[in-house]
């Protein structure tokens, strides 16, 4: 999977490094070329030139296309083809693609798929529509049309490219009270944010919740938490300059955006310390599995927390009470070992990129947490940086979007035989 990823970001380089890809007819160089391609095939966002001015038609073309490929996996497309062309889907293809949308079993995933294009198209189609109106009153059919469909795919596949450029202030600012745009936008980062699992498991169970797998009882609960509590913070911190329904609009959509789509409707350079380090806890979590949301995924810090209540309350093993389940070991430590990993790459890429490009650390944070967390969100950094800062943006862009678990295994194909157990030693901790 990461191989297919790697020819995707090859493709789409050398498309943008095309003269008619841009707007001036000279083509893009080699490192904006790639920083936008690496952003768009992962899904996040985050740019060096804007999008709306520097970019041809065949350019955003280029975008849009790398972006729904992204969002949707490389495998995802290539096992569509096959089925397309009446090709048989063989076990090697299952098995990755298995992997890539996080199903739990490998039977009835050509079925799975068939779901999972319908229900991408169609709630694209559907944003696109819904906004239509409103981009058609702003900018005429013809642009209004283009404008309305790029954005429905960019929310939905949580990439958060924009291209209103400086005619709306940045993203979507010019629409921060705009009850909907703020509701189709916010709708469609959730949708693309739950998983395509979670859809599916949904749509099996209907209204009946407690029939559902576990692992979408915790998603959804999550999703609710981590919407409803950063959106209390935001309203009581953040945004003075508004009032009522449009300070709520907006500290719904600042909730909701970091996980993990780019899009804001408010200038985040004028946030607190506080507000900002609330945006960089929300795009280190991400959406869930099997999504087109990056993060350390909601499902691994449901885990961790469960894990802490659990010790804090001297169980020997981790439980979920109300739920009636328990949580493997095996679980457990891969949860602690995607977050340490994250965390790790997080602060020493932040503390690099403050020291050597000398900025402030939070500006630093916000932008290496945008790329780890495949988010787009940015303080108007990312252009300004050097080289090297640029491109360790993009192996983290590339990281965030394959996974922590993938990456480690793909450097473990060949089965180790078990060692034996070696002396447990005692330790103190805390």
């Amino acid at each position: 999977m990461g191989l297919s990823f790697l020819a995707l970001i090859a493709a789409g380089t050398l498309l943008l490094m095309l003269p008619f890809a841009t707007q001036s007819g000279e083509g893009a160089p080699f490192l904006t070329a790639l920083f936008t391609t690496v952003s768009a095939s992962c899904v996040t966002g985050l740019t060096v030139e804007n999008t709306a001015l520097y970019w041809s038609m065949f350019g955003q073309l280029v975008l849009l296309v790398l972006i729904q490929v992204g969002g949707l996996g490389v495998v995802t497309m290539a096992v569509a083809v096959t089925v397309a062309s009446g090709r048989k889907v063989g076990f090697m293809q299952r098995s990755t693609m298995q992997e890539a949308v996080a199903a739990p079993q490998l039977g009835g995933i050509v079925l799975q798929l068939r779901f999972i294009l319908l229900f991408t198209f169609g709630c694209e189609l559907l944003g696109a529509l819904l906004l239509l109106p409103v981009f058609v009153r702003d900018y005429g059919w013809c642009e209004g049309g283009w404008l309305a469909l790029f954005h429905a795919v960019s929310a939905f596949c949580n990439a958060g490219f924009d291209l209103l450029g400086e005619r709306a202030g940045g993203s979507l600012m010019a629409y921060a009270a705009d009850p909907l745009v703020n509701l189709v936008i916010v709708a469609l980062i959730l949708a693309g944010g739950l998983g395509f699992i979670t859809w599916g498991d949904l749509r099996l169970h209907g209204r009946h919740l407690s029939r559902c797998r576990l692992q979408t009882k915790i998603i959804l609960l999550m999703t609710a938490v981590l919407v409803i509590v950063p959106t209390a913070i935001f309203y009581m911190l953040e945004f003075p300059e508004l009032q009522g329904a449009a300070r709520f609009w907006a500290s719904l959509f600042q909730a909701v955006t970091p996980r993990t789509a780019g899009f804001n409707t408010v200038d985040i350079e004028t946030m607190s310390d506080t507000g900002r380090l609330l945006l960089v806890a929300l795009m280190f979590t991400g959406g869930a599995p099997g999504s087109t949301a990056g993060g350390i995924k909601t499902t691994t810090l449901f885990v961790l927390l469960a894990t802490m209540a659990s010790s804090l309350r001297l169980k020997k093993d981790v439980e979920l009470t109300h739920l009636g389940r328990r949580i493997s070991l095996e679980t457990v430590r891969r949860a602690l070992t995607i977050f340490l990993v994250y965390l790790v790459l997080l602060l020493l890429v932040t503390v690099f990129i403050s020291y050597h490009d000398s900025v402030p650390l939070m500006d630093a944070m916000v932008e290496t947490a945008s790329a780890l967390g495949t988010v787009g969100l940015s303080i108007g950094l990312t252009e300004h940086l050097s080289s090297v800062s640029q491109l360790l943006l993009c192996g983290l862009m590339y990281f965030g979007r394959m996974g922590a678990l993938t990456l480690i295994y793909a450097m473990h194909t060949r089965r180790e035989p078990v060692p034996r157990r070696l002396p447990e030693g005692a330790v103190t901790v805390g």
